[in-house]
């Protein structure tokens, strides 16, 4: 899924939705049974190229990747309100730092109050924290990954303390509740103000966040030091947790990072293991040869070695799925103005989804482990937010269909197998606007190179397309180069039509869009209907809000839907016990115990 995206939650690894090309059998469950071993050491592997690089709660926008979302942060730094309870993408009041809040004010006034944690250096975490997380965050907010125009910290007009456990959040209009619980509130996470706010590692601890320049400069000395990747095990900083665990070791060159125990942590788990090691790999094959050596305790099976999944479950390991609540799309190229006019036109985009089988890619590329996308909320795993017509699907593969759409606006194949247009105009029974005569129905499509499901499910694509007269080049292209961003130089070749180098992993069960297709993201996209259909699903607690928003983008398209797979197929040693892989990429190993 994508590496870089400006969420809340967790972004797995660039290639986590296309895992899988072969069967593996039935998910294996670790026993419990032998005597605990105490203080045990357990290995987890990083996905290649996701290490954890930056430590600073308040992430950059190239930092905001599951290497740090979850792999490192939460295990220092715990948030207001925890998301992921068990598997389910549901909110976690035990893990949560606060109460749930009350609203008063009309609604626009949230009142909270905090658990009675501690920092390690022994101070209590207090409303202080809380407001000086959101002072820096306000300094910060175009760098940080989850920011959103108008989203927090915009939407906040006051804060007031009500004492050293108590505190009040008063926002700019009446926001839907649930929306405010799942996408808002979870994005806090309360810094230690006394020990943080500083600007210069030998300066006094001072009041310096009350103001918008004082701000400003401890924003910019604390991420300054978070990009000083060589102490993070060193730093005094960033040895002040109110997590479960303390960073012990980190190599700034690999990723390696060592964790022990917060022996102060007050959270209702205490952590039973005795040290979390998390290995980095240059490959994928060497993670598989380590897992297969028995250095990892915890990994997971690269797309190629997925054969060797019952070799695993015969030497004393469980090879589980790990899901992820997120979508997968091919992203349209919008700001391309040689292919703009095609896509412009709702038919031409029906077209391209009806030939994408994704029941047939599912049974036999993904071998049974994938799920249909047919919208923007996910469908897995399931929640009250997916409406009885994403549930249907509107679009089912069906080429016939595909075929009539084209020829009801002028379009026929010719010798060449490539339909060209034959009515140009702006009937309804026309090619459209922009599109010539004899222009022929041609895209190019980028995937990710080196993956055998993705080239597998292209090759079929591009076959389904020929078929309705859709000439398509699929071209593999290594990650660096397959950004659609970047708009293409009039007068000039662009190959960038489609790309599909990326999933979204939505961090909550509210999945609202605003981070995914509200300009600027997917490629350029922009539409005032689905911008005001977005809103509105901050504004009522109603589901309505959410099938409105949804059905709207489920049927005009924006991207092509294509079917996800599970973030990744892990392998987990059998004496390891208490593993729960959240949808949400919650990773909460304080659970974690080891037996014999």
């Amino acid at each position: 899924m994508r590496v870089v995206s400006r969420r809340w939650g967790v972004a797995w690894a660039a290639l986590g939705a296309a895992l899988l090309v072969t069967a593996c059998g039935p998910a294996a469950s670790a026993t419990s049974g032998g005597a605990v071993v105490p203080g045990a050491t357990v290995t987890f592997a990083q996905q290649v190229g996701n290490i954890p690089n930056y430590i600073f709660p308040i992430t950059a926008v190239n930092a905001f990747a599951s290497g740090n979302l979850s792999f490192l942060q939460p295990l220092l730094f715990r948030p207001l309100y925890w998301l992921g309870t068990g598997a389910s993408p549901v909110l976690n009041p035990q893990l949560s730092l606060a109460n749930a809040p009350t609203f008063s004010n009309g609604g626009r006034t949230a009142t909270i109050t905090l658990k009675h944690y501690v920092w390690s250096d022994g101070t209590p975490v207090t409303s202080r924290d809380v407001q000086f997380f959101l002072n820096l965050l306000k300094a910060g907010e175009q760098n940080w990954g989850g920011y959103a125009v108008g989203d927090l910290p915009d939407n906040i007009v006051s804060f007031v303390a009500h004492g050293q456990y108590s505190f009040s959040i008063t926002f700019n209009k009446v926001y839907a509740q649930q929306w405010l619980l799942n996408n808002q509130l979870p994005g806090i996470i309360p810094m230690p103000q006394q020990a943080w706010d500083k600007t210069s590692a030998g300066g006094a601890i001072g009041n310096y966040d009350q103001t918008p320049a004082g701000a400003t400069a401890v924003y910019n000395f604390l991420n300054h030091q978070s990009m000083t990747l060589s102490t993070y095990a060193t730093n005094p900083l960033w040895k002040v947790v109110d997590g479960p665990f303390h960073l012990t070791s980190y190599n700034p060159t690999t990723g390696y990072a060592a964790f022990v125990p917060n022996k102060r942590y007050a959270g209702p788990v205490k952590a039973k293991i005795g040290h979390l090691i998390e290995l980095p790999f240059t490959s994928n094959t060497a993670e598989f040869n380590a897992l297969r050596s028995g250095a990892v305790d915890y990994g997971y099976l690269p797309t190629t070695d997925l054969s060797q999944a019952s070799y695993f479950t015969a030497h004393g390991y469980a090879v589980q799925p790990w899901p992820g609540y997120g979508i997968n799309y091919l992203t349209i190229n919008w700001s391309n103005p040689q292919v703009r006019p095609l896509f412009n036109q709702l038919y031409i985009r029906q077209a391209l989804q009806l030939v994408v089988d994704q029941p047939l890619w599912i049974k036999d590329i993904l071998k049974g482990y994938g799920y249909p996308v047919d919208g923007p909320v996910p469908l897995v795993p399931k929640t009250p937010f997916v409406s009885p017509l994403e549930a249907k699907n509107p679009y089912p593969y069906d080429p016939s269909r595909a075929s009539s759409l084209l020829a009801a606006h002028g379009w026929k194949v010719g010798s060449g197998g490539v339909a060209t247009c034959t009515r140009p105009g702006t009937a309804s029974n026309q090619c459209g606007a922009g599109i010539a005569a004899g222009a022929p129905l041609a895209f190019n499509a980028l995937y990710p190179s080196g993956v055998q499901s993705f080239t597998a499910e292209w090759e079929v694509w591009k076959s389904n397309a020929s078929k309705v007269g859709i000439d398509l080049t699929v071209i593999p292209t290594p990650l660096p180069g397959m950004g659609v961003g970047v708009p293409c130089i009039s007068g000039s070749p662009c190959t960038k039509d489609m790309v599909n180098w990326e999933g979204w992993g939505f961090g909550s069960a509210y999945p609202d869009g605003s981070q995914v297709f509200s300009p600027p993201e997917t490629g350029g996209y922009y539409s005032s209907t689905n911008n005001a259909n977005i809103n509105a699903t901050h504004l009522s607690n109603s589901s309505n809000a959410v099938f409105r928003y949804e059905n709207y983008l489920a049927t005009q398209l924006p991207v092509i839907w294509w079917p996800n797979a599970p973030s990744q197929i892990s392998v987990i040693r059998t004496t390891l016990h208490g593993v729960v892989q959240n949808a949400l990429g919650s990773f909460t190993p304080e659970y974690w115990w080891v037996t014999k």
